[in-house]
């Protein structure tokens, strides 16, 4: 550690004789508040959060139970299975009888038109 300073020094002198003109009974009152004070910092310090901490877990299980349990708000599920859906699809696109539209349509101004009024 470095020397002190001539304020650390004069700051010193002044606190001792300041000390020096207490009576023993606050002396003794002065000790007995450090003596606490430094076994205060020997004791572990108890966390008042950590008390809350499987209550909170608790909690964040329940909700997610219930979220998972209720399902997405607002999204419904389709009417028919999935896969029906899916083959009859694959049967429009399969289809040798249905009309071709890309190419040469009877009237392209129609389809032209029924794919602008699908877009907007």
């Amino acid at each position: 550690m470095s020397d002190p300073t001539r304020f650390e020094k004069r700051t010193k002198e002044v606190l001792d004789e300041s000390t020096a003109r207490l009576d023993g009974r606050t002396l003794s009152r002065l000790t007995r508040a450090r003596h606490a004070a430094l076994e205060q910092l020997q004791q572990p310090t108890r966390h008042w959060w950590r008390s809350y901490v499987p209550a909170g877990a608790a909690a964040a299980v329940a909700l997610l139970a219930v979220v998972m349990w209720s399902g997405r708000p607002g999204i419904e599920a389709p009417l028919g299975p999935p896969a029906a859906s899916g083959v009859e699809d694959l049967e429009l696109l399969s289809d040798a009888e249905a009309p071709d539209f890309a190419d040469g349509g009877d009237d392209p101004e129609f389809y032209e038109w029924a794919a602008g009024e699908l877009e907007s």
